[in-house]
């Protein structure tokens, strides 16, 4: 009974119980507690306690499509059945093959494709029809291999991580290359991070009256904000006014942000997740040796400047314990 309690001690006493031992745990421990060591030399005041995470392979699956590509792609044919000319003409009648079954087809949709069924399928509305439509895709829509909710396919250690930083006084906020709209839908229910604290690609809205006298707004097709890249750090001036004190990514697109976290003085924390583990999720890079992939990709230049620059990178094969809480 003894070595229960004491087990039962250690067990809440840890704060990550999903991660291993290892220098990714322990950089993240030790980082919290010296910003939040009241007195000490790496303290970080309250108000500037910014935590900034993206959120596709870093909080949640990404393979093998984004899951706002999905909603798009199977958005496709109520667009159709309300615009049936849109059958025949292509990118649409390429949706329409891949959704049958046709997944080779997938190769055939172009960068300016993408956009152009983003654009289709996520503006010309209201925003509360959006966001109406978006509830009711994620409350039915599954993943292709564990057959789950996309919102139930985030990271456990991740989410102990986003806990453990609020309850030291972070705020965490999702940087996203997705649509701030799309993500805003669930992000307090999924990471218990408010739709305020979620910068994304934003489209312009338009402010008009219905016929009932009360107003509403528009989505418009056009791109206020490309939040990837540098446009994730020109995002966080814009949108946040603080430049963060850690930031965690996991691809190229996560680059600036990390660099943009670590140019600032005092303590500060930047890590990437690297997927290396292809029996529990998946293994790709084209970092380490591993698969190359046209989503989430990690190069090996950015692994070296990781290395170089003194960024923790995240083996998911040796670092977490559990990858899903349904394990």
């Amino acid at each position: 009974m003894g070595v229960l309690l004491a087990s039962g001690a250690q067990a809440q006493s840890d704060p990550l119980p999903s991660w291993n031992d290892g220098a990714a745990k322990q950089a993240i421990i030790t980082f919290v507690s010296d910003t939040t060591t009241q007195g000490g030399p790496k303290f970080v005041p309250p108000a500037e306690r910014i935590a900034t995470f993206d959120q596709d392979g870093t909080l949640w699956v990404e393979q093998p499509m984004y899951s706002q590509v999905m909603y798009i792609l199977e958005s496709v044919p109520r667009l159709v059945k309300a615009k049936p000319e849109l059958a025949k003409v292509a990118p649409f009648s390429t949706v329409l093959e891949i959704l049958k079954g046709d997944h080779a087809a997938i190769a055939k949709l172009t960068l300016p494709d993408l956009e152009k069924l983003a654009f289709a399928t996520l503006t010309g509305m209201s925003v509360d029809t959006f966001n109406a439509e978006v509830k009711k895709w994620l409350a039915e829509a599954k993943d292709s291999r564990w057959k789950k909710p996309y919102t139930e396919l985030t990271y456990l250690p991740m989410q102990e991580v986003l806990k453990y930083l609020r309850d030291n006084g972070y705020k965490t906020w999702i940087v996203t290359g997705g649509g701030q709209d799309f993500v805003r839908q669930y992000a307090e229910q999924v990471y218990g991070v408010p739709p305020e604290q979620v910068v994304g690609s934003a489209t312009g809205t338009t402010y008009s009256y219905g016929k009932d006298g009360k107003p509403f707004l528009t989505k418009e097709p056009k791109l206020l904000l490309d939040n990837n890249n540098a446009g994730k750090a020109e995002g966080i001036h814009l949108m946040i006014g603080r430049r963060p004190t850690m930031a965690v990514g996991n691809s190229t697109g996560d680059q600036q942000m990390l660099e943009y976290t670590r140019a600032g003085d005092g303590a500060r924390l930047s890590m990437l997740v690297l997927h290396d583990d292809a029996t529990r999720e998946y293994a790709y890079g084209p970092a380490q040796g591993l698969p190359a992939t046209k989503v989430g990709t990690f190069t090996q230049a950015l692994y070296d400047q990781a290395q170089k620059q003194g960024w923790t990178v995240i083996s998911m094969k040796n670092d977490w314990k559990k990858i899903f809480s349904f394990e």
